[in-house]
């Protein structure tokens, strides 16, 4: 199946700047320009990637906090209306059997088959990441798969460092997870396996200060969504990376500005420098 080619609109990811104040950088705004631009099923990929937003939100929800992020696919009267009326057709499908099965906890006539013995969020979070491994879109099962990875090696550190079992906090299965939970080592015997896990450990561990910890571990997501499309130039996969590094630059103009410009930049020179290799390929 040959993926569809975005030549016009890549060419154009280019001219998102940002100002002193950082006006001009709106990023559900050009999440929404992107999406009026792409085929049916390239549209339901990107709505994937931000359901991850919709899990934050959906948490909210139960636990009856105000918050809610607006990058997600569901408004918060959106998602009110999907717990009341139970019609979670907007879901992906894994996330929409979680919810279904705890919001519906209290009915007598619930589907016993399924049994669910992990808290909400990290069901919820486990849902979600099989939902992207079982999409067709490379970039999202590839992204899947390290975001939960990184996740859970940042978790885990965590729990070592406070006493707590590691078991609790890690979600999902696989072998990065048993290592996570069996092993001692202070790599937790990952480093022949993941290329990152050093970058990772060195944040969480060894940076004390908690904003420089968390620009190093989003350095690390900024990096490996780069090198996931690394290959690819016009079509989803470039999209999808680039989308992944615009939400961290977003989330930085709220938590440091200053970070944020430096990120926005970085997110420019790499599109420089796909542009130069995407020329050299066309001549």
């Amino acid at each position: 199946m040959f993926s569809t080619e975005y030549y016009y609109l890549v060419a154009g990811l280019r001219e998102w700047t940002l100002d002193s104040d950082t006006k001009g950088f709106d990023v559900r705004e050009i999440v929404d320009e992107i999406l009026a631009e792409l085929s049916k099923s390239d549209r339901a990929a990107v709505k994937l990637l931000y359901a991850y937003y919709d899990c934050e939100n959906i948490i909210a929800h139960r636990a009856k906090r105000e918050r809610h992020n607006a990058l997600g696919n569901l408004s918060r009267e959106e998602i009110d209306e999907m717990f009341a009326s139970r019609n979670y057709d907007a879901l992906s499908k894994n996330v929409a059997q979680v919810v279904k099965y705890f919001n519906e906890a209290d009915d007598e006539d619930r589907d016993e088959e399924q049994v669910i013995t992990e808290s909400f969020e990290r069901a919820l979070f486990d849902a979600y990441y099989k939902d992207l491994a079982a999409s067709k879109c490379s970039f999202l099962g590839a992204w899947g798969e390290f975001d939960r990875n990184l996740r859970n090696i940042a978790a885990a550190l965590a729990a070592r460092e406070a006493g707590r079992s590691v078991a609790d906090v890690v979600v999902g299965g696989g072998d990065v997870v048993e290592q996570l939970k069996h092993s001692s080592a202070a790599d937790f015997g990952l480093r022949g396996e993941l290329q990152y896990i050093d970058s990772v450990i060195a944040a969480v561990s060894d940076e004390k200060n908690i904003v420089e910890k968390e620009r190093k571990i989003d350095k690390v997501r900024e990096t490996y969504a780069w090198e996931i499309a690394v290959f690819d130039f016009f079509n989803i996969n470039f999209i999808l990376s680039y989308l992944v590094r615009v939400n961290i630059v977003a989330r930085w103009m709220l938590l440091s500005p200053e970070v944020g410009r430096e990120m926005l930049d970085r997110l420019m020179n790499d599109l420089d420098a796909k542009n130069l290799v995407k020329n050299n390929k066309l001549e």
